[in-house]
């Protein structure tokens, strides 16, 4: 039998082209289109010889025309293929709804803006990794900050053995020296954006710059995403419905993640939500971004004064102290603790009467939360008036909670305070 027909040598040469030791490996990056992965891009490509497999996730930061420039900015730097995830519901869902029902400010400061949204993107990108079934996976974090430890640990979690490269981490590199290796290389970009490091989310923009490199600086008008455009002040409605927002003013939404976005129209222009949120990283040194987040914090505050309305006493103290926990686990990147899931069904179970409209005025730089509305409003004329009026109970029945209420601290005081010379003798 010719070699040609022996189906022994078939099966052989079929495997020495499938496998061929010179076949370029597969690496899946996670992609912004920003300087940080445009770098990644070029080095993993030139210096590392993979192949180079970009997956942008989409949790609220780009319109529809800016997904098409960042597809088209991949493969002009020379990607195999580009993926675009639209995770802006899933993201709501996962993540940011427990961040609302919590009523989370990290450092009473900060909606964890960046902090969550990095998780849902790290999620999306080892799914992508497995689906690929990639050699490698690659981010552009550096190795000074939060973001490093959040994808690390998904990707050992999730997709355990495969290598973790990273460019900018691993040298040690400035935005300088990156924005010099993509000039030797004639990549076109806008450099002078790229002075600043903006990470634009559904739930907040976190904006680093020299400015926030030190303790002392606030970032210039030009550096934040939104300008203020807006005058004057203008009232806005809010209905939650189970802690989530599903309308504003007139308008109602599908999704909570809709009317996230369309507050953020109306709000960013005020200025609202601008602040610079100082903090300890997962790597334990400090450190200091700003960020704007008009939606998230008038959500927050509407949020919050609804359930101060409608929640008991010991269920507004209980959530308070575990969604403080919540938000600081979640901050460190342990989304996928089976802990998270406990806390998260407390927080859903919170929610059932948080229900009713909140009216906040917007002002340039600030707003305030006029009042709320609603058929669970523990606030009732009916059981009283604070200050002006009992209905529901007598003066006599004060009286006599008074004394049992303050029973155990009386005995103390009558026990603590006997005569000085009593207790030296007694000693």
């Amino acid at each position: 039998m010719a070699a040609s027909q022996n189906p022994y040598y078939i099966i052989c040469f079929i495997f020495k082209f499938s496998y061929s030791p010179t076949m370029a490996k597969k690496v899946i990056l996670g992609f912004s289109g920003g300087l940080d992965t445009s770098y990644c891009v070029k080095f993993l490509q030139e210096e590392k010889g993979y192949e180079v497999h970009s997956i942008l996730v989409n949790t609220g930061g780009f319109s529809n025309d800016e997904l098409k420039e960042a597809e088209a900015h991949a493969y002009r730097l020379g990607v195999t293929s580009h993926k675009t995830v639209n995770a802006i519901k899933s993201y709501y869902d996962s993540i940011v709804r427990y961040l609302i029902y919590g009523n989370v400010l990290k450092n009473n400061t900060y909606p964890l803006s960046v902090s969550a949204e990095r998780l849902s993107q790290a999620l999306h990108i080892a799914e992508y990794a497995k689906e690929m079934n990639a050699d490698a996976v690659a981010h552009g974090s550096t190795g000074a900050g939060n973001d490093q430890v959040r994808f690390d640990m998904i990707f050992h979690i999730m997709i355990p053995g495969v290598p973790i490269i990273t460019p900018i981490r691993d040298g040690q590199l400035s935005r300088e020296e990156e924005i010099a290796y993509l000039k030797r290389r004639g990549v076109k970009m806008n450099y002078d954006k790229a002075l600043y490091s903006v990470n634009k989310g559904l739930w907040g923009t976190s904006v680093g710059g020299k400015e926030t490199l030190l303790s002392k600086g606030l970032l210039p008008e030009e550096a934040w995403p939104t300008q203020v455009s807006k005058s004057g002040s203008q009232e806005v409605c809010l209905t939650f419905l189970k802690g989530g927002l599903m309308a504003v003013d007139d308008k109602k939404f599908g999704h909570p993640s809709e009317a996230i976005q369309y507050l953020q129209t109306l709000a960013g222009p005020y200025g609202i939500g601008r602040d610079i949120h100082v903090g300890d990283t997962i790597i334990g040194i400090k450190g200091r971004v700003g960020f704007e987040a008009a939606a998230p914090m008038v959500i927050l505050k509407a949020h919050h004064a609804l359930e101060k309305h409608v929640l008991s006493k010991w269920q507004l103290q209980g959530k308070d102290q575990l969604a403080q926990f919540y938000g600081n686990w979640l901050h460190e990147g342990q989304i996928l603790d089976p802990v998270m899931r406990d806390m998260e069904a407390y927080l859903e179970s919170s929610q059932r009467n948080v229900t009713g409209d909140v009216f906040v005025q917007l002002m340039p730089y600030r707003f305030q939360v006029i009042g709320i509305e609603s058929k669970y409003d523990l606030m009732n004329s009916k059981f009283g008036k604070y200050g002006e009026m009992n209905n529901g109970w007598t003066g006599e029945d004060v009286r006599g909670f008074t004394r049992i209420f303050g029973n155990q601290t009386t005995i103390w005081h009558m026990i603590n305070s006997q005569p000085l010379k009593e207790n030296n003798e007694n000693s």
